[in-house]
């Protein structure tokens, strides 16, 4: 009888959620004039219709509904924008209404109470950490005077990989680009090699991966508030493990520098000709002990600040090279022709590319333009509205999460030609018209197609915006397009790859990784040999 009476209640605590879920949502389409819907259904909404990979889903579903559509994810309101218009008149237009990203359980508790420069709601506090970080890590002069630090990791990488196809190995191509991304950041942000030793080196990779997975994970206790203290995922459990080693690790590399900073014996990086660098921690440090500056930087809004910085500047440049080398693999005739320019440039078995090379390749740069386009580092923008407001005739309700997925307006074929295929020369001016001629495309088409070379990918064009745009764009950009192709050209110029795959495939392997960041689901492995050494 017991059993009975207890089955009835939990049956009719399921119906009171199912019928009070119905009303709520029900009054809230009445109250909005909200964007066209998938049916939903009680509770869950939309879930049903979202797989592991969001983008996706998201995709397939704007075929079907449209370019701006509702979602309902448990006790989350959702709008998904898939076309370069509206996501001018969002993040442009209504970009104030927009200028705060949603904070999960995994991110707030990660990142230290959303202390950090990433995740901090639009204000005096995120001002300030966007001045200083671009001033003293990611602006023009920053870069510039830890132009050294990208150089001696290029080289070294270089000299890494000829020495391994010297040996005969089989080279995890993935691992040794992560951790020459890993190399850099932390050099620039701590002026010294952090982790001297494998170990250590593959800790902070391991983090790194883990942390991006985990924000790129639905937790059902994010999108329920009667599960907000439940954790049954065990992403809060994830979680505390991941923030634990990262603890760690920025306590221990804040204190080695107190200590020097106590003997007046800064730790620092000596660049070309013995100047010494002012690196970005000593400055975080230099600010939270001023006591006459504007802002007061706590210890965890430095740590959550470096954590930001080693989260989203590690892997995303490495997985872009990553996938730029899979496609030139995977598409000999372009990989030759891009050597057959860095020849022509800096000089047939004469030195290594550099990034002083750049603005002279310009098929390297169309083909880092198309990897960006074709695998967007991270594939969908997240905002969240911070107040009621209207866009594009609907009404936007306060709280809302906005989805704008980049990766599908890539492929979308209204504003791409091909937009499935790698077609790097779609950024060459040259070829775009030759193409055109022989097709014999009308003027109107020929004028379009020649318009795709003046893409830029740093937020002023709306269907190619893979560092997405305004105050919430990525602060990386000007890195990114220094050290991703200059790494792409070297190891292209002084290398030849031969796949190693699974059950003798000569292509490499183009599945993708979900996550908030998208590397490849498996590392590139490969047999090298030594095409020239510049050493």
């Amino acid at each position: 009888m017991s059993i009975y009476i207890c089955f009835c209640a939990i049956a009719f605590f399921i119906f009171l959620l199912v019928l009070l879920d119905i009303v709520f949502h029900f009054k809230k389409r009445v109250g909005y004039n909200l964007p066209p819907s998938p049916i939903a259904l009680p509770i869950i909404g939309h879930m049903h219709l979202i797989c592991a990979v969001p983008y996706r889903s998201f995709h397939k579903l704007s075929i079907q509904y449209g370019s701006l559509i509702y979602l309902r994810l448990g006790s989350i309101s959702c709008m998904v924008v898939s076309s370069p218009e509206l996501a001018k008149e969002f993040l442009t237009t209504n970009e104030l209404n927009f200028a705060s990203r949603p904070v999960t359980i995994a991110v707030d508790y990660i990142n230290y109470n959303s202390a950090g420069f990433a995740f901090a709601p639009s204000g005096t506090l995120w001002s300030f950490m966007k001045k200083v970080l671009m001033s003293e890590f990611l602006g023009g002069q920053a870069l510039m005077k830890h132009r050294h630090i990208r150089r001696d990791e290029i080289h070294s990488l270089v000299q890494l990989l000829i020495k391994k196809s010297a040996n005969g190995d089989r080279v995890n191509v993935s691992e040794d680009l992560l951790n020459l991304s890993n190399n850099i950041i932390m050099r620039m942000m701590g002026s010294v090699n952090l982790y001297t030793s494998s170990k250590e080196g593959e800790e902070i990779r391991s983090l790194v991966r883990e942390v991006t997975k985990i924000f790129g994970q639905f937790n059902l206790s994010d999108a329920f508030w009667v599960l907000r203290n439940v954790d049954l995922q065990g992403y809060l459990k994830k979680s505390t493990d991941v923030r634990r080693r990262y603890d760690i690790l920025l306590e221990r590399i804040m204190h080695e520098r107190e200590e020097a900073r106590t003997r007046k014996e800064k730790t620092v990086d000596v660049g070309t000709g013995g100047n010494k660098v002012k690196d970005l921690l000593d400055t975080l440090l230099d600010v939270s002990e001023d006591m006459n500056s504007e802002i007061k930087l706590s210890r965890d809004n430095i740590k959550a600040f470096l954590l930001d910085i080693m989260t989203a500047g590690i892997d995303t440049t490495a997985s872009t090279v990553e996938w730029a080398l899979g496609e030139l693999i995977n598409h000999p005739c372009m990989l030759e022709k891009a050597r057959g320019e860095i020849d022509s440039v800096v000089g047939k078995n004469v030195r290594l590319v550099d990034e002083s090379d750049l603005p002279n390749l310009p098929y390297i740069q169309a083909i880092f333009k198309e990897v960006l386009r074709l695998h967007p580092p991270v594939p969908m923008l997240l905002r969240e509205s911070t107040k009621d407001c209207t866009v594009a005739g609907y009404d936007i309700p306060a709280k809302t999460w906005l989805f704008v997925n980049v990766w599908s307006i890539n492929r979308n074929p209204s504003y791409w030609k091909y937009p499935l295929e790698f077609r790097p020369e779609r950024f060459m001016m040259s070829m775009l018209q030759n193409s055109a001629l022989h097709e014999g495309v009308n003027g109107k088409c020929d004028q379009h197609r020649t318009s795709r070379m003046n893409k830029d990918v740093r937020g002023q064009h709306f269907d190619l915006l893979p560092f997405g745009t305004g105050r919430r764009g990525c602060p990386g950009i000007g890195l990114s397009l220094l050290e991703g192709p200059t790494v792409l050209a070297a190891i292209i110029q002084c290398l030849d790859w031969k796949v190693v795959g699974i059950n003798g495939s000569k292509v490499v392997d183009m599945t993708e990784r979900p996550g908030v960041i998208v590397p490849m689901a498996n590392p590139i492995i490969l047999a090298i040999s030594t095409r020239f050494n510049p050493f």
